[in-house]
């Protein structure tokens, strides 16, 4: 590991290999996430993240919508990844393995999820907005879009992130 002074930012090749690493997290370490086949659009200034349509992810066969505990686990990963990622921007002087170590400490308080539409589409796209980031406790507020743009779900959470 190159030496970091504590003081210095972060440089630009630091920088992005943290974000490949939050990406790399986020889609193949998760196992869950990647099951889920849930891609990172973004994570700056909003996070954003996508997932496919596929037949293992139907709950209601009949009219082959989205399961709700598949949207319901994509809105919490986001929220919480999200807050990792702010995290992790408020203190732009750690290396990059402290700074990805910051995530063994993240834990879901509380999801609440509203099914506001049928999740029929050939594509979601969700996106997280952060309401707290406190020392102790975060929230985020996120939202779930089908590929027509309609809004399927929102999610608020909290989560523990010390």
């Amino acid at each position: 590991m190159a030496s970091h002074p504590a003081s210095a930012l972060r440089s630009p090749q630091d920088q992005a290999r943290l974000d490949a690493a939050l990406v790399d997290l986020f889609e193949n370490q998760i196992s869950f996430n990647k099951l889920l086949g849930l891609q990172v659009l973004q994570l700056r200034p909003q996070m954003q993240v996508r997932i496919a349509m596929r037949p293992e992810l139907v709950g209601q066969f009949h009219h082959q919508r989205l399961h709700g505990g598949v949207t319901s686990a994509t809105l919490d990963a986001l929220g919480g990844t999200a807050l990792l990622v702010a995290i992790i921007d408020r203190h732009p002087t750690e290396p990059v393995e402290v700074a990805m170590a910051r995530f063994v400490k993240l834990g879901t308080i509380d999801l609440r999820v509203d099914y506001l539409r049928p999740g029929l589409g050939k594509h979601f796209v969700a996106s997280s907005e952060i309401t707290r980031l406190g020392g102790r406790v975060g929230a985020t507020h996120c939202r779930l879009h089908n590929d027509e743009g309609v809004l399927i779900a929102t999610a608020s959470a909290a989560y523990i992130v010390s």
